[in-house]
């Protein structure tokens, strides 16, 4: 094995992302002090049905364009929980409505990317990226933000839980990259003290790769520390959480708790894409919704006092139909919804510009359209809890319209 593919290897078994061409370490972290302010982004791939998630029960067009898929009215049989009066939760999301009740949870309706494209490839490509209709951006949004977070930047600043280092993370910083599950957090060959040293040893002056081996290390040793306190309780605690998404959260939370470097987290959940059977108050995107707003929960539980430190985003490449399809499910649309929970959250609100579901108001006569540019949203959080100056967020998101969105979801202080 050449030296370069070990180096690689490596990375990818202490789960840490390091280039290692030309412009290697060249990102430098911005002058000044890190706030102790946190962003998690939660990506729903395969476009999720945002009009099924912040349903608008108030609108009579609702229940004539989905006359099998509708959620009934908030105190109804599978009705939609109350938010405002127009719109309702789903009710598989119930362990979210304390926080929508304590306004630390808001959603942003008819909002996504100004790019019309519905292939979820081409759509996740430029979320990630943070640039519609631009495919050779090289690097993720969240990538850049982590180069340009104020203070020390550190090796286990950014972190992804997936089994590949997913597109918005990709790019010169640093980041980490842990499986799903508690495969995430175990001892690699490294960990044996003997192999560990000799590897030590080997790479300690290396002049082209000595830095990032010992910033694999020291990524690595800094999650398993940061997991231990974790799995402690796991096992005084009684029975684990259940598979999936809640687990991840649960873990998620603990090594945030754990670690004050980790500012920036990612975590794509699958199963989105509903074009048949999708069921209204039960059915397939119940079943999804369920251990997803368990997970929510969980995180902002398991976050304890950090959570109103911490800023939670979730999105999906794109929205779907109005109508439901013959098969009773939805298809490829265009505008969503996205969610925004913490503790700086101006929270207990839809925002966005709402136009209604008649045939007029559609995109197209079929979908949402687009009002709210995701990427504007994006930018308040960046520069509102994160601390980006203004010149910073024209490079966190090149080629964004100057119009911001005629709203914050932040509280005024």
């Amino acid at each position: 094995m050449q030296r370069r593919d070990f180096m690689h290897a490596l990375a990818a078994g202490a789960g840490l992302v390091i280039p290692l061409g030309r412009h290697a370490w060249a990102a430098t972290p911005a002058e000044g002090g890190g706030n102790g302010r946190r962003l998690i982004v939660i990506m729903l791939r395969g476009a999720v049905d945002g009009l099924s998630v912040v349903a608008p029960v108030g609108d009579p067009n609702y229940a004539r364009l989905r006359p099998n898929i509708a959620l009934a009215r908030p105190g109804t049989e599978g009705g939609a929980l109350e938010l405002d009066g127009y719109f309702g939760l789903h009710p598989a999301l119930a362990p979210l409505l304390p926080l929508w009740e304590q306004k630390k949870l808001a959603f942003v309706h008819a909002s996504g990317s100004p790019d019309a494209t519905r292939s979820h490839f081409d759509a996740q490509d430029y979320m990630e990226s943070g640039t519609p209709g631009a495919k050779a951006t090289a690097d993720g949004w969240m990538n850049r933000l982590a180069g340009a977070l104020p203070g020390a930047a550190t090796p286990t600043r950014a972190l992804s839980i997936g089994p590949t280092m997913p597109r918005i993370l990709s790019g010169r910083a640093p980041a980490v990259n842990l499986a799903s599950g508690a495969a995430g957090t175990r001892a690699n060959v490294l960990d044996r003290p003997a192999l560990g040293r000799a590897f030590d040893q080997l790479y300690a002056n290396h002049t082209r790769f000595g830095r990032a081996y010992q910033a694999g290390r020291d990524a690595h040793q800094e999650v398993m520390m940061a997991a231990a306190d974790m799995e402690m309780q796991m096992a005084d605690g009684g029975a684990p959480l259940p598979n999936g998404f809640p687990d991840d959260a649960a873990r998620l939370a603990t090594l945030m708790r754990n670690d004050p470097n980790i500012q920036l987290a990612f975590v794509a959940l699958g199963g989105w894409d509903t074009h048949a059977n999708q069921g209204a108050a039960r059915g397939q995107l119940a079943n999804h919704l369920a251990p997803l707003g368990q997970g929510l929960e969980v995180l902002a539980r398991r976050l304890g006092p950090l959570f109103d430190q911490s800023t939670i985003v979730v999105m999906s490449e794109f929205g779907r139909t109005a109508r439901e399809n013959g098969n009773g499910g939805t298809d490829h649309g265009h505008g969503n919804a996205m969610w925004v929970l913490g503790g700086g959250v101006a929270g207990g609100r839809v925002y966005g510009e709402w136009r209604g579901l008649g045939e007029d108001q559609l995109n197209e006569g079929r979908d949402l359209p687009v009002t709210t540019d995701f990427r504007t949203v994006l930018a308040q959080l960046a520069q509102r809890r994160l601390g980006l100056a203004q010149r910073q967020l024209a490079q966190l998101f090149p080629n964004m319209p100057a119009q911001r969105a005629g709203f914050s979801v932040l509280r005024s202080s």
